[in-house]
């Protein structure tokens, strides 16, 4: 993970300082069914939730923002974790 990606992975978890960890998850599944992963999606999803008002974010007016690629994940990469495998 880059620098960024860090960064902007620890903005989403300061979240959890202010709202709801329920409404947290609700909204970062939003973003990611959505293809926005920003930080700034995702507090903006999370916002419209608690004000309960629609969230107006067309990704087609900003093709620059980065889009999610996220593969299901397979029990036998957890169990090379946790042997300390990491090959």
């Amino acid at each position: 993970m880059n620098r960024h990606g860090r960064r902007e992975y620890v903005q989403v978890l300061r979240l959890l300082e202010t709202f709801d960890p329920a409404d947290l998850q609700v909204a970062v599944k939003q973003a990611l069914h959505m293809g926005a992963i920003g930080f700034d999606a995702v507090k903006h999803l999370l916002l419209c939730r608690v004000e309960r008002r629609p969230p107006r974010l067309d990704l087609d007016c900003y093709p620059y923002l980065p889009t999610a690629t996220v593969d299901k994940t397979e029990a036998r990469s957890y169990m090379r974790l946790l042997a300390g495998d990491m090959a």
